[in-house]
C-alpha cells in the first residue's frame, strides 16, 4: 500500500506540473502579446488626443 501511495502522490504531483507547464505556456504566448500590443494603442491614442487638443489652442 506504500507504494500505490508513493506513486499516486508522484503521478498527482507531476500531473499539476504539466498542467501547470501549459497554462504558463499559454500566458507567455497567448496572453501577453495581446496586452502589450493593446498598452502600446492606448499609448497611440493617448499621443493624439494630446495632439488634436494642442493644435486647437492657438
Amino acid at each position: 500500500m506504500k507504494s500505490f501511495g508513493k506513486g499516486f502522490l508522484a503521478g498527482a504531483l507531476t500531473a499539476f506540473g504539466a498542467v501547470a507547464g501549459c497554462v504558463f505556456a499559454f500566458k507567455k504566448t497567448v496572453v501577453e502579446p495581446i496586452e502589450e500590443r493593446e498598452a502600446v494603442l492606448d499609448e497611440h491614442r493617448r499621443r493624439a488626443l494630446r495632439k488634436r487638443r494642442s493644435s486647437h489652442q492657438g
